[in-house]
């Protein structure tokens, strides 16, 4: 099994352009990662049409391109100064990768997995001075959250962000929040210390902030502010359960797909979920539809998993009868709920380990994850849902050579590409995180909903 990066580079020799645009999303998936990473987009694929917000950390992120002499060196030079500055650097060094990078680097990590499980894997390595985050920007300003005062964190390339988690910003949530405030009579500037709950017991807030994981730091900080919590898709639902114990109602942000399928699945109907828009005054809601709300989400998605659609199901089902289909809960409703299983990175994982040999499986996630799961599983038919070659397109800017370079800087001594969270706003948002890691994912059951 060809890696998702090596079958784009075939693509990009196809005989026609007609072949290459059908196999890919987005023929520049073909250019080396550091051509964009001075211009104002996410890069090329699924986030082709998501502009960074000029007020957004990702917009003024922007790092220089990759050294030229990086540029330059083949798969087998960056592989050798990988692995020679791993040993050099031996226990003081962990390397975290998501699932959905490039298996060109999950080579290398030290921890595989999905966002709540890399926050833990972190926490296990006292003595590492170095944790290189191989993911997005969000990620590792957790990673520095949570790390001591005297552990750094490295993101090999600074221009991996999220578009969905700027797609809710501190302003933006601010302005939310004192719009909600006078409808449901709080005061927006009070707030909520970290023992609480614990001195109220049975007091319920009239709204409880929970930010996704896919979010900056500021907006994690103004949860911790607010009696709010993280949430990763792993424990959703236990955090939505912590949230309606503790509050009447929640604010969801930033993906309306993952609030919205999480409640469904726990009986909270959808006349009770109103959608939360910025650009509109109260959201574009009425103040009765704000009354009766449980869940109000917040208008943001995920580029990746907005493209999976009820039609690719029925083309996988008409193709291959018997077929098992899981999706992550970042599709849209109608997707999730045509699925035969829906749920994260670890269950979609555990939901194929636990498949028959034989099985066919179509899986509506990050194709590199796809793509792996298949190469781990060679007696079950594994494919993607979406036909298009469509990787992550944020993720993919973690390239060998971003990570061999950064490793030759800590061997040399110099932190490069060092994330940083303000001490105050890493304050707060440690109190949401922390709540976060308290609330443990629901046991695995094979995904079914």
């Amino acid at each position: 099994m060809t890696s998702v990066a090596e079958r784009i580079a075939g693509s990009a020799t196809a005989s026609t352009a007609q072949s290459l645009a059908t196999t890919t999303c987005d023929t520049d998936l073909a250019e080396p990662t550091w051509v964009f990473d001075a211009l104002p987009t996410y890069g090329p694929g699924a986030s082709v049409a998501d502009v960074i917000p000029a007020e957004t950390p990702n917009a003024t992120r922007r790092p220089g391109q990759l050294p030229l002499a990086y540029q330059k060196m083949s798969e087998a030079e960056l592989h050798e100064r990988i692995v020679a500055a791993k040993e050099k650097l031996g226990d003081k060094l962990v390397i975290l990768g998501h699932y959905y990078q490039r298996d060109e680097i999950v080579a290398y990590a030290d921890f595989v997995g999905d966002s709540f499980q890399l926050a833990n894997a972190a926490l296990t390595r006292p003595d590492a001075e170095a944790i290189v985050f191989c993911g997005v920007h969000f990620m590792a300003e957790t990673a520095d959250i949570l790390a001591r005062e005297d552990q750094h964190v490295i993101l090999p390339n600074l221009a991996a962000g999220c578009s969905m988690a700027d797609m809710a910003d501190e302003e933006s949530v601010e302005a939310a929040w004192e719009e909600l405030a006078e409808v449901y009579g709080f005061d927006p500037a009070v707030e909520i210390d970290a023992d609480w709950f614990e001195r109220n017991p049975g007091v319920k807030l009239p709204v409880i902030p929970v930010t996704y994981m896919n979010s900056n730091a500021a907006l994690k900080a103004f949860c911790g502010r607010h009696g709010g919590i993280v949430c990763t898709s792993s424990n959703a639902r236990t955090v939505l359960e912590w949230a309606f114990e503790r509050g009447e109602r929640v604010l969801f942000f930033p993906d309306q797909h993952l609030g919205r399928n999480t409640a469904k699945a726990m009986g909270v109907p959808l006349e009770q979920m109103p959608m939360w828009n910025p650009r509109k005054d109260l959201g574009g809601n009425t103040e009765a539809d704000l009354d009766v709300a449980r869940v109000i989400l917040w208008h943001g998605f995920c580029s990746v998993h907005k493209r999976f659609t009820t039609a690719q199901i029925d083309a996988a089902r008409a193709a291959h009868p018997g077929v098992q289909v899981v999706v992550h809960p970042e599709c849209p409703m109608p997707v999730v709920d045509a699925a035969d299983a829906a749920g994260s990175t670890e269950l979609i994982r555990r939901f194929v380990a636990d498949a028959a040999p034989g099985s066919t499986i179509a899986i509506g996630t990050e194709v590199n994850m796809v793509n792996r799961l298949a190469a781990q599983h060679p007696d079950r038919t594994i494919f993607c849902l979406d036909p298009v070659i469509c990787p992550c397109s944020t993720m993919y800017r973690i390239h060998p050579g971003y990570l061999a370079w950064t490793l030759d800087g800590l061997v040399e001594g110099e932190w490069r590409n060092e994330i940083r969270v303000d001490p105050e706003v890493a304050t707060h948002a440690r109190i949401a995180l922390e709540r976060m890691l308290a609330a443990a994912p629901q046991p695995l059951t094979g995904g079914a909903r």
